[in-house]
């Protein structure tokens, strides 16, 4: 019989870790190719970290509760998939910090392994914050539905990242001419630039530089070709509506928020994953020790019947005696049969909970073997209600993330407000504008006759270059400049009334939902210490019954052999003891679920297993879990050959 690994040695997995901060910011815009060209994700990892073959011994899977833990933080695919969820909340701060609106964040808990009893969020709920929210995101309205939330709302937000535009144009325009001052045919290059950009306080900034150089067969244009280049710089603030830091902001604000509540979903993810693989855990040691109770359950009856069958052949009890003990052997033959496959459901439930894949023919055929049992303590310790339920108010994930909610919603409020004012824009700008090109002297001429004589020949201006033409736009040869105000009212302002008030209430509902909240915990926790004291007083009932029981049948065995009982009520106090045995590992089951549960209660279910968070985001181990009421179970209670139905 090989000896089990010791789970208190950490055996950090050789795979590479999730690196959460591979994906946290985006490219820098120093390489100016990099911003534009797409970054790829690394496909998931879908084979099972190394740990698992360390647990591997003789074609049987030797696992104790923290290796089970510590195999699920690794491989589990609920937490696998929430921790992509942490990158992508990564990338509502990038849009945020741009001025853009944000898409929200997935704010619920991933159940998708089957098997064990968990007292935790069931189903794949969104949150998004940045309009449309499912579930429990938004106003935090119930669970379930579809709720349009205001979180999306106030006032517009300029790009905060530049944007440069450009256009380049090259036209050749032909024209039926009707007067001498037409020239049939003219070529135009035209080359613009704008630069635009927001900034956080409610000012746009906006610049446009215009280019453009016009060749034409008309003889009386000033210059041939003609260069004409402009520029314009205005500025405008927000004077009302939008104004200031708060409605500008807001985004970045929720999003930072939103990804703080990444990190809570997480944990609630991880105590909702390893509340299950607990629970299966236990699941799993009851269906063993019940295995091994029907089993001496049945090689008693079936001895019991042996020893029938010899005293009727010697007529020492009736033949109908023989029937009993036989209807006794197949009665119990279908009871181990049902535990034996229930035990071939809990190993498969388990191994699928800490694989990601059973591709691999050795783990998809093998045995489960816990390594670990229940442990009830000579004396249970008495924690104050109080306390604990401050405990709670303190770890609680799903308290902390409608808290962040409230923030987001008063955030948004405020923003809200602002886009309830009339809109009241101050402008200021500052252009300029130069032409330049050949100087024409028909132009001169017929512009200025007195310059060009009969006999004399047109002058020959001097050419205007394209540099001159730019001097021209900061010299002040032709400026263009002004301030002004721009006011919008709209009359009524229904929708924006309608707005404010609906973020109003859903504000005062998310705080409604809070208090509702800290109500429910409050009563999770008390019926959780109930549920611990009242399993302890079960496990003592069902092991004074055990007791009892194998007193009984001890007596009863010495009666018959004395021959002053039957072998049918020896069976039946086999029966009653077996149906007491079942009841002990039952109920100490349910001791361990209800320590479990009352961790789960308050928060304090990663604390006292020494869990990491930061494990469970690695999706690499490298503190053992250390899980509390649990004993290492000896080598010698080990199975020594996988079970199988008789």
């Amino acid at each position: 019989m090989p000896t089990a690994p010791s789970a208190q040695q950490a055996m950090p997995s050789s795979t590479r870790p999730f690196d959460v901060t591979e994906y946290a910011k985006p490219r820098s815009h120093l390489n100016p190719i990099a911003p534009y060209t797409p970054r790829r994700v690394e496909a998931p990892n879908l084979a099972n970290t190394p740990r698992i073959d360390q647990f591997m011994h003789d074609g049987k899977l030797y696992i104790s509760m923290n290796d089970a833990v510590a195999l699920a933080l690794e491989n589990n695919l609920d937490i696998a998939i929430a921790r992509y969820n942490l990158n992508i909340a990564d990338t509502d701060i990038w849009r945020a910090k741009a001025g853009s609106a944000i898409l929200g964040v997935n704010s619920g808990v991933v159940q998708n392994t089957p098997g064990g009893g968990v007292g935790g969020l069931g189903g794949l709920v969104g949150s998004g914050q940045g309009g449309t929210s499912v579930g429990s995101g938004g106003a935090g309205a119930g669970a379930g539905g579809l709720v349009i939330s205001t979180l999306g709302s106030g006032p517009l937000i300029s790009s905060f990242d530049p944007i440069l535009t450009g256009a380049v144009q090259v036209d050749h325009l032909g024209i039926d001419c009707t007067s001498l001052f037409c020239g049939p045919h003219q070529n135009t290059t035209t080359a613009n630039f704008a630069y635009s950009q927001g900034f956080q306080w409610g000012t746009n900034m906006a610049i446009g530089f215009n280019n453009s150089r016009v060749t034409s067969d008309n003889p009386f244009n000033a210059f041939t070709p003609v260069l004409n280049s402009s520029f314009q710089l205005r500025l405008t603030q927000h004077l009302l509506q939008g104004f200031g830091f708060a409605p500008n902001t807001r985004y970045i604000r929720i999003a930072k928020n939103n990804r703080e509540l990444s990190d809570v979903a997480f944990r609630l993810q991880t105590i909702t994953t390893v509340d299950q693989i607990e629970n299966m855990y236990w699941d799993l040691v009851y269906a063993y020790e019940n295995v091994k109770v029907q089993k001496e359950s049945i090689a008693f009856a079936q001895k019991t019947l042996s020893d029938t069958k010899k005293q009727v052949e010697i007529g020492t009890l009736a033949p109908i005696e023989v029937v009993r003990a036989q209807s006794t052997v197949a009665s119990n033959q279908q009871l181990l049969t049902l535990a034996l496959t229930n035990l071939q459901l809990e190993q498969l439930l388990m191994k699928n909970a800490l694989s990601r894949t059973l591709v691999d023919p050795r783990l998809a055929d093998a045995e489960v073997i816990p390594t670990s049992a229940m442990e009830v303590p000579a004396e249970e310790p008495v924690t104050p209600t109080e306390e604990l339920v401050n405990a709670a108010f303190s770890h609680r994930p799903d308290l902390a993330e409608q808290r962040i909610n409230l923030s987001n919603t008063e955030i948004s409020n405020k923003a809200i407000r602002s886009a309830l004012l009339p809109s009241l824009d101050f402008f200021a700008y500052y252009g300029g504008s130069g032409v330049g090109g050949n100087g024409n002297s028909n132009y001169i001429c017929a512009t200025q006759p007195a310059f060009c004589g009969l006999t004399s020949p047109p002058p020959n201006p001097a050419p205007v270059s394209y540099t001159d033409t730019l001097n021209q736009l900061i010299n002040s040869t032709a400026p263009d400049k002004g301030v002004g105000l721009q006011l919008t009212i709209p009359i009524r302002n229904r929708v924006a009334q309608a707005v404010q008030v609906r973020s109003e209430l859903e504000y005062r509902q998310s705080q409604l939902h809070i208090q509702q909240i800290e109500n429910q915990i409050r009563i999770e926790v008390r019926n959780a210490q109930f549920g611990v004291i009242q399993n302890r007083a079960s496990v003592a009932s069902a092991q004074a019954a055990v007791d009892l029981a194998r007193q009984s049948l001890d007596a009863e065995q010495k009666k018959y052999a004395l021959g002053a009982s039957t072998s049918t009520l020896v069976l039946q106090y086999q029966s009653g003891l077996t149906s007491s045995q079942v009841t002990l590992v039952s109920a100490e089951a349910a001791y361990e679920k209800a320590q479990l549960e009352l961790d789960r209660a308050t928060g304090l279910l990663l604390e006292h297993a020494n869990i990491e968070i930061a494990d469970a985001v690695s999706g690499q181990v490298t503190h053992t879990p250390n899980v509390p009421h649990v004993a290492a179970r000896p080598a010698d209670q080990f199975p020594a050959n996988p079970p199988t139905q008789q």
